[in-house]
């Protein structure tokens, strides 16, 4: 009976140990629900404070103008903070690889260019 629960012991702390050496492999793929996390802020001001601004991407002259709008798009926010957990990259990296997401998805080339065959500039 002493040898089971030393052995069962054991193996749990050698899983354990192996699942938290390698949790930057595998914690990205695991669903977490939404509601963990706090709310994101729906000021410019919030933004601010939660890491949604930097030197290229400056909001601070919207709170400091007075902007009464809401601030950033909730969507997009919220798609930049898993893209900023999920590949632990910066606001500024994390901003351009969600807008060359989006400009995959309506077939335009990550220099901004469209992609369609018939497309026709004159320059």
């Amino acid at each position: 009976m002493g040898y089971m629960l030393y052995s069962l012991s054991f193996s749990f702390l050698v899983i354990a140990t192996v699942l938290y050496l390698t949790r930057s492999r595998w914690l990205s793929s695991v669903p977490v629900p939404d509601y963990i996390y706090q709310r994101l802020p729906s000021s410019f001001a919030g933004d601010i404070e939660n890491g949604f601004s930097s030197s290229d991407f400056d909001l601070s002259m919207n709170v400091a103008g007075g902007d009464s709008r809401a601030g950033l798009d909730q969507q997009g926010k919220r798609e930049v903070q898993r893209i900023m957990r999920a590949r632990r990259v910066g606001f500024d990296e994390a901003r351009r690889m969600y807008t060359e997401q989006k400009f995959a998805k309506n077939n335009i080339g990550p220099d901004g260019r469209p992609r369609d065959p018939k497309f026709v500039s004159f320059s």
